[in-house]
């Protein structure tokens, strides 16, 4: 990508997408938090047990396999809402029951109605889930790879303000209503929720009045090739798939095996005497009927977005996903032990809180600010390089603090670079995932994308508190650096064979302020 002029860079902030983006990323923070942490504070308050508040956190599944229903918004119109559009139509019914819902969870009072309100909350979880999938593919068709690390900053914005009023702010008006925690009041969650709910209108008139991204008729109908029972068979077997692989390996796993090598059973003894081998026979053949020809053809709505994705990159495929995999480890990996680690040096709750919420979220906004600036003018790579150093960088300063106790100021010092660097990473990532996207399967193959970049440093991440354990901090935090080298050489390697392949720069013409553009 050419570089531009400062003013050119400046002018990606100056359009109505900007703010558009804007008002969605609120839109999006604000379910997100109050199925969440908010609600586990409201069913803590009301008496709810412990054990039945951390099932109730399997909710966020929603969120981690958004993937797997993604094809449908690429692939199949709404009736009724469809005049809309492709994007607005799936926007304004995924917003519609968001409102509904968090209203409809206002209402259930988790002594009384614990079940109807943990199945609102999971109906809210989806509907929230299918309007970041819209988003990302409303974002990902409005404007050219330029200008979405821009478009991606001015949503991490909006998201990180609503995540900011859903928690801190939601205590605190549940509290101002006459709710805490020695004198429980169903009344003021039902006050919060339902403000909540009202909160998500500017955003619903934003859909309804903003302009449907300009794509190709032509893109439209080559996406759309599947009716839609096809896409739900795809749903379901996808669905069957992911829950037999891993339950039939955990089967195989609890299975008796050594009473046959040593101890004299037949397998048809075990067959009949040991269910985890029963069991482990179903999932096989469950996912043998998956993987069988028949199974392909149900899961076509999702392989031909990977198999787009794999023939237009061939070879390269797999250095771009090695990087995309990689490259939030660092952070991520690091974030999972962030609050404990300030708790065990001592700091207070308090100060944890202020640190945080302030100085964490100005920096976060500075640095995705910075970071969509920076992508316009100098490119998505140049940029992306420096995210995945100062990321990794910053965990060193972790590493210092270890060494130093419950130093205040080391801790803003700390806290402010760490979130200004994930806030730049992210805006970079966000702009290179954008551009390795097919328009055609926007929706599709953005959530596939998006969801390898979390799954791997998650996986690693539920080690982290065994790596402190054995390794102490100080040591955990050089660990979690080092991890982001790998996807530094990525980096460097698909940039050094990005120079090959564009050969010499040509000398940039002038650049002209782009005419802001209609809502």
């Amino acid at each position: 990508m050419p570089r531009k002029t400062w003013r050119a860079a400046l002018a990606a902030y100056a359009s109505p997408s900007t703010l558009v983006l804007l008002l969605l990323g609120f839109a999006a923070g604000l379910p997100y938090m109050l199925v969440f942490s908010t609600l586990s504070v409201w069913l803590r308050e009301a008496g709810v047990a412990r054990e039945t508040i951390g099932y109730a956190s399997l909710i966020g599944l929603a969120y981690a396999f958004k993937w797997v229903w993604s094809p449908l918004l690429d692939q199949w119109r709404l009736p009724f809402l469809g005049k809309l559009g492709r994007r607005r139509s799936w926007l304004v019914l995924a917003q519609s029951l968001v409102i509904l819902g968090l209203i409809g969870m206002g209402f259930c009072d988790p002594q009384k109605h614990l079940s109807w309100l943990i199945a609102i909350a999971v109906i809210v979880a989806f509907a929230s889930a299918t309007q970041d999938i819209a988003v990302d593919a409303y974002r990902l068709e409005i404007a050219d790879d330029s200008r979405q690390a821009a478009l991606a900053a001015s949503y991490m914005s909006g998201y990180r303000i609503a995540a900011l009023l859903a928690t801190a702010g939601a205590l605190f008006f549940a509290e101002g209503f006459g709710s805490t925690g020695f004198n429980y009041q169903h009344s003021a969650w039902t006050g919060t929720y339902v403000l909540f709910g009202a909160l998500m209108i500017p955003a619903l008139l934003t859909t309804l009045f903003m302009r449907e991204p300009p794509v190709p008729l032509r893109t439209q109908l080559q996406a759309g090739r599947y009716s839609f029972v096809h896409q739900l068979a795809s749903v379901f077997v996808l669905i069957v798939l992911l829950v037999s692989v891993p339950a039939m390996f955990t089967q195989l796993y609890n299975t008796d095996f050594a009473s046959v090598l040593f101890g004299g059973v037949s397998l048809l003894d075990l067959l009949l005497e040991d269910r985890a081998f029963l069991r482990a026979i179903l999932y096989i053949t469950l996912t043998a009927l998956c993987l069988s020809s028949m199974g392909r053809r149900g899961l076509a709505p999702v392989l031909t977005p990977v198999n787009d994705f794999i023939l237009r990159y061939r070879w390269q495929a797999f250095l771009l996903l090695g990087l995309i995999a990689t490259y939030r480890m660092s952070d991520t990996v690091m974030g999972v032990m962030a609050n404990v680690f300030y708790i065990d040096q001592g700091f207070t709750k308090d100060q944890i809180a202020s640190v945080s919420k302030i100085f964490g979220l100005i920096m976060t906004l500075v640095g995705a600010g910075m970071g969509g600036l920076l992508i316009v003018r100098f490119g998505i790579l140049p940029i992306l390089l420096i995210g995945g150093i100062t990321s990794a960088a910053t965990n060193l300063l972790f590493l210092m603090l270890a060494d130093m106790g419950a130093n205040l100021n080391m801790l803003i010092l700390t806290i402010s670079l760490d979130n200004f660097s994930s806030g730049l990473a992210t805006s970079a990532f966000v702009a290179y995932l954008s551009s390795l996207t097919n328009l055609k399967f926007s929706a599709t193959q953005y959530a596939l994308l998006s969801s390898i970049m979390l799954l791997l440093p998650r996986l690693i991440g539920g080690y982290s508190g065994v790596m402190v354990e054995k390794f102490g901090y100080h040591n955990f935090f050089l660990i979690t650096a080092l991890l982001g080298v790998p996807t530094l050489l990525l980096i460097a390697l698909h940039w050094f064979q990005e120079s090959r392949r564009a050969g010499p720069t040509p000398t940039p013409e002038p650049v002209q302020t782009p005419a802001v553009e209609e809502l």
